[in-house]
């Protein structure tokens, strides 16, 4: 039995023809390389059987002193902070009302209540909490008002409805009483983008000259940034307010304007995003208005520059008036329309703007930051779309994979068109990167244009695409996820989905199911492929080392065979290896008795067992020629 070794390249290389790609990997799914061989990547386990509301896009992990290990969670309908599984709200009060301008008025045998309010300021899907109130008469009690309530409708500026936990009986024709008091929680933002299209649509080069684009910018989804500030946390939702939440008041505490605190000085009151130097401790606010019209004023004149920097005086959160005795100061972004992005590294802040990448650095009084210019002609696909890893960054641009370490350079990718040809340009915001420090990769995930509203799917992220800098390859797969974190202070690395959190590199399976994967070759042939030829046996090269089933882990080998490189597979024939013993040496299936015949033939290895945890080292075929017909 003549016997041929199968030795591959490896990654995924998608941009090439699969002829051209002989001896290479040419389609995956939730694999990885290592070592150059192909493996099942770990799976997932909820964090949490606790559920959390909206949409999560942003992440941050800190250890306060006591060794409180809090995460912040940022949805597009609220702000937590998780700890032991638990998810704390402190969402920001946009405001309270004054005893008794609000009134209820519910009608009998339904749960939906009207409330009435002057100049209330809510919009749907808003949360109000009420206090102070009495019952209705009937069903609707004092208890049953005094909670937590969703906005279900806003009938007009003075009018809104909500729904009760018990439907209104006849008896139900108060309002509530005198003394009740709506605390309203900031306005609620976008789980996706809206906009329009036409010219001036997406950033300048995007698309052919002259040409519409369908790139919807106009309104943008809620996604918040956040640092801590020693113990205590800053966070911003996207082109609103800055918000401070100070530890010493407990979980229970909400986050408040940066102006309301005591000494606060021109404090931003809008921003796109806010980051602490860590070196150097100065709160920073990009994309944000101007200084207050005095040194006494406590916010900011509210009109947002979208270029505009400003960072508050050292060690010092709420003081931002620059004078002669401390570090406050701002700096103006000298292209693009808008800023996108900013990552701190080790040595720099870099910051985007839509057409161009800056280094910002702290080089102390009196100018305190300076800020250089690094490329134009740059574009970034998001306001996460760049994550740091050491001292170098990498980032999706819109047609392009980047990375900086001190000079800029396009990324070589070899999956390139398989992910821009099928990208949701409608929902460029919702790219989230991140890094999974263990394994040396970067890792985006986004959504496809198959999935893409417009096409009748969710339009959230259902894809990813994996950069390992360590051995400079690349693969992809599905998976739906909305915000990504490494490990960190945490066990392992941390993903959004659905309302959960979830614990990755967690054994090898999809939250207590089986999880597919596999991985597939472009085709091989004899010689040039002149001759057909026939395979007829499979000797698997694999070990199933890690699995957490130890009955029976299993893969699947097939092998596919055609006769042109243009041709369809004709024919296909597989076998299942089986691992039969684990000690004192694993032992699987020997031999898998297939049989294909064509010019050219893949191999395709697949699993959907359950804890099957599989590598693949170099199987060997029986290959030999079969004529030329």
């Amino acid at each position: 039995m003549p016997l041929t070794k199968l030795q591959f390249k490896p990654g995924i290389n998608k941009d090439v023809t699969s002829y051209s790609n002989e001896g290479g990997w040419v389609d995956g799914d939730k694999v990885r390389f290592r070592l150059g061989y192909p493996e099942k990547i770990g799976g997932w386990l909820k964090y949490s059987s606790n559920q959390f509301l909206g949409i999560c896009r942003a992440l941050h992990n800190w250890i306060t002193l006591d060794g409180s290990n809090y995460l912040g969670v940022g949805t597009h309908l609220k702000y937590y902070i998780e700890e032991g599984g638990a998810f704390n709200d402190i969402t920001p009060l946009r405001s309270t009302s004054a005893a008794g301008a609000v009134a209820f008025a519910a009608t009998a045998g339904s749960a939906t209540l009207t409330v009435t309010h002057t100049n209330h300021g809510a919009i749907q899907n808003d949360f109000v909490t009420f206090s102070g109130s009495a019952s209705l008469g009937g069903n609707i009690t004092a208890a049953i008002l005094d909670t937590e309530y969703q906005v279900t409708n806003v009938i007009s500026s003075s009018q809104y409805e909500i729904v009760a936990s018990v439907a209104a009986n006849a008896s139900d024709t108060g309002n509530g009483g005198p003394t009740v008091v709506g605390a309203y929680q900031i306005n609620v933002g976008l789980n996706s983008q809206v906009g329009g299209t036409g010219w001036g649509a997406g950033t300048w080069g995007r698309g052919g000259w002259g040409s519409g684009s369908s790139l919807t910018t106009t309104t943008n989804i809620r996604i918040w940034s956040h640092d801590n500030f020693g113990e205590d946390l800053i966070i911003n939702p996207r082109n609103s307010n800055v918000y401070y939440w100070d530890k010493s008041g407990g979980l229970s505490a909400r986050a408040v304007e940066l102006s309301t605190l005591s000494g606060a000085t021109s404090a931003p009151q809008i921003a796109k995003q806010v980051l602490v130097s860590d070196q150097d401790r100065h709160v920073i606010a990009f994309g944000c208005d101007a200084l207050g019209s005095n040194s006494s004023d406590p916010q900011g004149n509210g009109v947002q520059d979208p270029l505009l920097v400003r960072f508050s005086s050292q060690e010092n959160a709420v003081d931002w008036w620059p004078t002669g005795t401390n570090t406050a100061g701002d700096l103006i972004l000298g292209s693009g329309s808008q800023f996108v992005q900013a990552v701190e590294t080790k040595r720099e802040i870099l910051v985007w703007t839509d057409t161009s990448l800056h280094s910002m650095r702290f080089i102390g009084p009196p100018f305190t930051f300076g800020i250089q210019q690094l490329a134009s002609n740059i574009t970034i696909m998001g306001p996460n779309a760049a994550v740091a890893t050491e001292d170098v960054v990498y980032w999706m641009g819109i047609d392009n994979f980047y990375t900086y370490s001190g000079q800029t350079q396009q990324l070589e990718c070899t999956v390139k068109d398989h992910v821009f040809n099928n990208f949701n340009l409608s929902q460029t915001d919702k790219v989230f990167g991140g890094v999974n420090s263990e394994f040396s990769e970067v890792i985006w995930v986004y959504s496809s244009d198959s999935n893409s509203l417009a096409n009748g799917g969710t339009g959230e992220n259902d894809r990813y695409v994996i950069y390992n800098y360590k051995d400079n390859i690349w693969y992809y797969g599905t998976i739906e996820r909305s915000a990504w974190l490494d490990r960190g202070t945490r066990s392992y690395p941390i993903a959004a989905e659905g309302g959960y959190l979830y614990n990755h590199e967690f054994e090898y399976d999809d939250d207590g199911a089986a999880m597919d994967s596999f991985v597939e070759s472009a085709p091989m042939d004899i010689g040039d492929g002149d001759k057909f030829s026939l395979a007829t046996t499979v000797v698997p090269d694999l070990t199933f080392v890690g699995s957490t089933s130890l009955a029976s882990p299993q893969a699947t080998f097939t092998l596919k065979a055609r006769t042109e490189p243009g041709a369809a597979y004709s024919s296909t024939s597989s076998g299942t290896a089986v691992r039969t013993a684990s000690s004192p040496v694993e032992t699987f299936t020997e031999i898998l008795n297939l049989r294909v015949r064509g010019r050219s033939f893949a191999i395709r290895v697949d699993s959907s067992a359950l804890g099957t945890k599989w590598k693949l080292g170099s199987p060997r075929v029986d290959i030999r020629p079969d004529g030329r017909r």
